[in-house]
């Protein structure tokens, strides 16, 4: 009880707080049709290319994420159940579970080329206190920075304002933050993605053009000339031909199913066939330079691939994304003295879920028989409970019977057989 009235006295909100240092510099309703309604990012339509991030950030969101303690050898001993493994892990906040906010921050790294990820309550103020707990952590996006701070995008999810009025649908706000209180990444393929003139914003700017192209041939423009049967090229001529395009503008326009009519000496030549150019070619060009650099082949996409694939797309592509954020978790919301006592956030990727299914049952023999893994610890991997059997729960070869196996099964070793001494050697006078 004490606990919850310590809280409730001082816990602390990014939105609620007086501090000077992190005042409101505006904030706009999210009445935007492409704006995500529980974080700040705007969502942009960019049809192939969408495509990519999503398969990037799914798989990004594959990646686990927990609060461990370390043992000796710097492995994950044991978990640390509190408020930022909640985060990072099941509730994120009101609006997002731990794999939606993955996925929002993914998106926005890849779209923006920045992403922030900013805790919005907490147990006590984390400007004047080292050690808080962490409540709800929300994706940001970066509107400005000074050598100490970040202006971020954040969205507020309070029913009401500071002035106690009511906001309808959540409002985004910008807030000063300190940059030691938010976990802030870069996209470690920005060259390629975000840069300006690299590769994927060249094939964005194609893409836009190719639509420009595709909507100018469905326009409903009937692109043809009228031949007349007179020279143009005096100014008289050139109005009364203006005049008689006119007329027969007004003919197609007036009449219900387009039709119109032209003297026996005018002609018609019509020009609505395709004007053939390199655009596509270049798009498939920069399409496939663009999935070599980020690592992913058609059959990723598709979900074809095999073992060997994978594994180089995630050891090449998401984990270095990953391995970012984790070390961002480490070293912004883990204080000096917790990672001195062996706290840390690691990342886990489930290797079996790669498997075929035809190979799993071979490889779950050896990881068993040299005592890798024990039983419980694959069953549920494979979809079965945990077993209840003796032993289940032991790292032995289950091929080498024990002590411990016999006495569970109730039988009894035949004692092995007596072996005959061997003969003394005789002995040989000299």
């Amino acid at each position: 009880m004490g606990r919850v009235l310590r809280q409730l006295k001082h816990g602390w909100n990014l939105f609620a707080s007086e501090n000077p240092e992190l005042s409101n510099s505006g904030g706009y309703a999210m009445n935007s049709p492409r704006m995500n309604h529980t974080s700040s990012r705007l969502y942009s339509d960019k049809s192939f290319v969408t495509s990519i991030y999503n398969r990037l950030a799914v798989d990004y969101a594959s990646v686990e994420f927990i609060h461990a303690k370390l043992d000796d050898n710097d492995v994950a001993a044991s978990i640390v159940r509190d408020g930022l493994h909640e985060c990072l892990t099941l509730d994120a906040n009101i609006d997002q579970s731990a794999h939606a906010l993955k996925i929002d921050f993914a998106m926005t790294l890849f779209e923006t080329g920045e992403a922030c990820i900013v805790p919005v309550n907490t147990d006590l103020d984390p400007l004047n206190n080292a050690s808080y707990g962490i409540r709800d952590l929300r994706v940001a996006t970066v509107a400005g920075r000074t050598p100490r701070k970040l202006l971020l995008n954040v969205y507020d999810d309070r029913e009401v304002d500071g002035n106690g009025k009511p906001i309808n649908g959540g409002v985004v706000k910008t807030r000063w933050v300190p940059k030691e209180l938010c976990v802030y990444q870069e996209n470690p393929f920005y060259s390629i993605m975000n840069e300006p003139n690299g590769l994927l914003q060249r094939l964005i700017t194609k893409l836009n053009l190719l639509d420009d192209i595709d909507q100018a041939a469905a326009s409903g423009k009937l692109d043809m000339i009228l031949q007349l049967p007179y020279n143009v090229r005096i100014e008289s001529r050139q109005e009364q031909a203006e005049k008689r395009r006119e007329a027969l503008r007004k003919q197609l326009m007036n009449d219900e199913l387009g039709i119109g009519y032209i003297d026996i000496s005018e002609k018609v030549i019509q020009l609505n066939r395709p004007v053939e150019n390199k655009l596509l070619e270049q798009i498939e060009y920069l399409g496939k330079k663009v999935m070599d650099e980020l690592g992913l082949t058609p059959e990723i996409m598709n979900g074809t691939a095999d073992r060997n694939a994978i594994n180089n797309y995630m050891d090449r592509t998401i984990e270095p994304i990953a391995n970012g954020t984790r070390l961002e978790y480490t070293r912004k919301f883990l204080t000096k003295t917790a990672r001195t006592q062996r706290h840390s956030i690691e990342i886990y990727t489930d290797p079996l879920k790669i498997i075929p299914i035809d190979e799993l049952a071979e490889v779950a023999d050896k990881l068993i028989r040299n005592a890798v893994v024990t039983a419980n610890e694959l069953r549920p991997k494979i979809g079965y409970r945990p077993s209840d059997q003796p032993g289940a729960d032991k790292l032995n070869n289950p091929n080498m019977p024990d002590k411990d196996q016999a006495a569970s099964t109730g039988e009894v070793p035949a004692p092995e057989p007596l072996r005959a001494l061997p003969a003394p050697e005789e002995v040989t006078g000299a």
